[in-house]
């Protein structure tokens, strides 16, 4: 198989999930990005020792979730209805939005690569010790 091919099979890829409580849906073509996120602000977002983030485009063939910005830097996406957190968008990355691996309806599915934000790595968190280490200078 050539590399056109392979491109081919990976945007033909359809993943899709939502929120909670599934009033909000969204679809994904392609293979995300997957990343461990360890960034002060994803932990607060997420109440979770780290975020796991994939990064693709999304299309909402319903509702769309409700948009807040979160920091100077990014706004964050959650269903109204129960206020799931579903995504993370950047101000400084365009076209890209980063969804929660857990809303996914098939989480198992999307691995992640590396670790982003990892000086802010909490030190009893031991998965993806063995992926490459990313930095943020950002901190909330």
């Amino acid at each position: 198989m050539n590399t056109a091919e392979i491109a081919i099979r990976a945007a033909a890829v359809e993943r899709t999930g939502g929120c909670l409580c599934g009033k909000i849906r969204y679809r994904v073509m392609g293979d995300p990005r997957v990343h461990y996120c360890h960034c002060d602000m994803c932990r607060r977002a997420t109440d979770s020792a780290f975020a796991a983030l994939p990064s693709a485009g999304v299309s909402w063939p319903g509702k769309e979730p409700y948009f807040r910005r979160s920091s100077p830097l990014a706004k964050r996406g959650f269903c109204g209805e129960y206020g799931s957190p579903l995504t993370l968008a950047c101000d400084a990355v365009v076209n890209e939005i980063a969804l929660h691996v857990g809303t996914f309806d098939n989480p198992a599915e999307l691995e992640p690569q590396y670790n982003y934000g990892s000086s802010q790595h909490l030190s009893w968190v031991r998965c993806g010790t063995d992926l490459p280490h990313l930095d943020t200078a950002e901190r909330w």
